[in-house]
Formats: structure tokens, C-alpha cells, sequence
């Protein structure tokens, strides 16, 4: 899978860049509307990642002139703008979807892998998750452990998912905060220990043996106990 990401903020490219590669795409970046003409001209991608505010050429005139020339690649546009106007113009040029900034890595993924699913590009589509007596359910949303449903929200169901996604592995806070809030989320919040607290609590409480776990002065980890 090849992802063309046009973006002239640094570190927000370097942070969907790095979890991309991390999924197994190979990336592009481009930093301005002109350079990503050129990648799309030379380059076949299944996804672009485009921002609209862009030196050069914006992500709409980028995206028209894609259309133009029948390229059908499908598009998110990513924006710090949440006008409705500026979404509906953006539609009608012919974006596939729209993320605003600030946003989790997770939620991208997940977006990418609908309209991969929608456009064919993806051929084999992980619609479980399992470890364990734990399943993640990632089309309806919900966790069941020992043939028991529970909900989650949407941050603690990627939280879990980024969990069983690397099972018995050491996830250290900034790798979770980064995948799951986003790359300006202030790390010295103790709102990750508040999400796990939850999910234990939903996923563990009911439960004798014990998957969630703290590594002191680290970061978390799912195992069986």
C-alpha cells in the first residue's frame, strides 16, 4: 500500500508519516500544492493524505486538478478548519472524506481503511480483533470477554485496540498518547491513567485473571496475568 501524504506542517507530517510506515505503507510527502502534483504525475498511490491550507497551490485546487485529469485516487482532506462550507466545497470537488485537526492517528487509520475497503484497495480487511477470552469487535464497536458484550467509547475502544494490536508488548505513554490523541496532546496529563482505569474497570473488573497491566514509570501492557 502506498500513501502520498501533502502537508507542510512538519510535525504533523512526521506523525502520520511514522504511523503509516508502522501499518507497512510505503509514503510520500509532499510539503506544498505544486510538489504533490508532481508525486501524484510520477507516482501511484491507493490513498492522499491532504491538507487544504498549502503553500503554492491549496488542497482544493490540488484536488480539482486530480479530478480533471481523471485521477479517482481516493482523498482525505485534513484542515484545522470545521466550516460546513468548507466541507461541502471540498465534497464537491470530489474528497472522499475530511479529518480537522487536532486528530488521533487511530482515527485516521480508521478512516483510510474504510474508503480502502469502499475503493477495493485493501484486500483483506481484520474485522476482529482476539487475545485470549478478549474480542474487539472493530465493526460494531464493543468488546466481549468470556461471551460477555461491553461497550466502550470511542476513545477507550482505541485505546483497547491499540492495546491488543501489540499484545504482551511494553506500550510506554508517549507511544500511546501519540497514537490515540494525537500528536499535540500534552503528555503530562494523567488522562491516559484515567482511560486505562475505565477500561479496566469494563474489561478486567468482572474477570479473575487480570489483562491490563501497569508498568510502573513506563507505560501499559496486555497480558494474561
Amino acid at each position: 500500500m502506498k500513501a502520498l501524504i501533502v502537508e507542510d506542517e512538519v510535525k504533523v507530517s512526521d506523525f502520520i508519516k511514522k504511523g503509516l510506515i508502522e501499518e507497512g505503507f510505503e509514503v510520500d510527502v509532499a510539503y506544498n500544492g505544486l510538489e504533490a502534483l508532481k508525486y501524484l504525475n510520477d507516482n501511484k498511490y491507493n490513498v492522499v493524505i491532504l491538507d487544504i491550507m498549502l503553500p503554492e497551490l491549496d488542497g482544493n485546487e490540488v484536488l480539482k486538478r486530480m479530478r480533471e485529469k481523471g485521477d479517482e485516487t481516493p482523498v482525505i482532506m485534513l484542515t484545522a478548519k470545521d466550516e460546513l462550507d468548507d466541507k461541502v466545497k471540498s465534497f464537491e470537488i470530489g474528497c472522499d472524506d475530511y479529518i480537522t485537526k487536532p486528530f488521533s492517528f487511530e482515527e485516521l487509520l480508521l478512516r483510510i481503511k474504510a474508503i480502502l475497503r469502499r475503493k477495493g484497495g485493501e484486500k483483506e480487511v481484520e474485522t476482529k480483533l482476539q487475545y485470549k477470552d478478549l474480542t474487539l469487535d472493530l465493526i460494531a464497536r464493543k468488546a466481549i470477554r468470556g461471551g460477555k458484550e461491553i461497550e466502550l467509547t470511542s476513545k477507550e475502544f482505541s485505546l483497547l485496540e491499540l492495546l491488543m494490536r501489540k499484545p504482551e508488548e511494553i506500550l510506554p505513554r508517549n507511544f500511546i498518547s501519540e497514537k490515540v490523541w494525537g500528536y499535540d496532546f500534552d503528555t503530562m496529563t494523567n488522562i491516559i491513567d484515567v482511560y486505562i482505569n475505565h477500561l479496566r474497570n469494563k474489561i478486567d473488573k468482572d474477570f479473575d485473571k487480570k489483562l491490563i497491566h501497569t508498568i510502573r514509570g513506563v507505560g501499559y501492557i496486555l497480558k494474561e496475568e
